[in-house]
């Protein structure tokens, strides 16, 4: 049986459900011709608009536009923030019903400055949200097909992902910067661990290759890291591979590292193998690149296959 492709999620994709959980934030953002290079600076905005951020909350938008079936799981607090983080992730077809939003607590709220070349800087507050997660509907996660998680929440991580691998379902750790005791409680139970290139570095300070080994050390069946432009390179059974990047005109950059993970689990989902899930969630993040908006810029699962189909041929 030759293996899955691409294409092949135009079928599959509706039938695969992913569980996101992790980190949700109201994104404000400003378009500025170049970023802050020092203090006391005032620059001028060319645009500005507020929309729902937070890695697994966008992977799971991610997943929903590109045809899957997206549940995100969360916390947040009962304000203003939080009521219109749930109410997008509704609009955009995630089933949001494991956003708990907690009374008395703050949200989460991100500043982001993007320049003329997509480049962006960004400040955030993670809220005060209590730790706890026995609230978490554990008992679904054996009908999904892959979970997902940031390192932003590591005891709902946890908990998640050692639901998942009761129930043999594949686990994908969204590797940001993040505390090393996170890590090392969750790569033992991560099939897929895909790190920013910040985010490895951080976690091991070594160079691609050793670092790669050493987290894939945890027991993890692939650890990748992602690079920008660069790719991403990825070690699988002791072997070395890379994903070249599309090349695009980037327009904006934010929201490009969450696409490729949610695009990843979807494909891992659907029961894609590694090469073929790596080229996919390129494609998809190479795509959001080029468009200008946060959630607004991911494209749909027809446009990213034909972008993808464009550009390998």
């Amino acid at each position: 049986m030759s293996e899955l492709t691409s294409a092949d999620l135009t079928a599959r994709a509706a039938q695969t459900r992913v569980i996101c959980l992790g980190h949700c934030a109201l994104d404000q953002t400003w378009q500025v011709d170049s970023l802050l290079t020092r203090g006391n600076q005032k620059i001028p905005a060319r645009g500005y608009h507020v929309v729902g951020g937070g890695m697994a909350a966008t992977a799971a938008v991610a997943v929903a536009r590109l045809g899957g079936q997206a549940a995100f799981w969360g916390r947040a607090g009962r304000d203003l923030a939080g009521e219109a983080m749930k109410r997008e992730l509704v609009a955009e077809g995630v089933d949001a019903s494991g956003l708990t939003l907690i009374d008395g607590a703050q949200s989460s709220l991100s500043a982001i400055i993007i320049d003329g070349q997509g480049e962006r800087q960004l400040v955030n507050f993670r809220g005060d949200l209590p730790d706890e997660a026995d609230w978490l509907p554990l008992n679904q996660v054996a009908n999904a097909s892959a979970v997902l998680v940031d390192p932003r929440w590591p005891t709902g991580a946890l908990a998640l992902f050692r639901a998942a691998r009761a129930a043999g379902v594949p686990t994908v750790l969204d590797g940001d910067v993040t505390e090393t005791d996170a890590f090392q409680h969750l790569l033992p139970l991560t099939n897929h661990a895909i790190f920013s290139e910040n985010g490895l570095a951080q976690f091991n300070g070594l160079g691609i290759e050793d670092g790669l080994a050493h987290a894939a050390a945890f027991g993890c069946r692939i650890v990748a890291v992602t690079r920008g432009e660069e790719g991403v390179t990825w070690l699988e059974d002791g072997h070395l591979y890379h994903q070249p990047a599309f090349p695009v005109v980037a327009v904006n950059t934010n929201g490009a590292g969450d696409t490729f993970h949610g695009a990843y689990a979807l494909a891992i989902g659907a029961g894609l193998g590694s090469r073929a899930a790596f080229a996919f969630a390129a494609a998809a993040a190479a795509l959001k690149c080029t468009r200008p908006g946060t959630r607004a810029g991911i494209p749909n699962l027809s446009e990213c296959l034909a972008f993808e189909a464009a550009r390998s041929s």
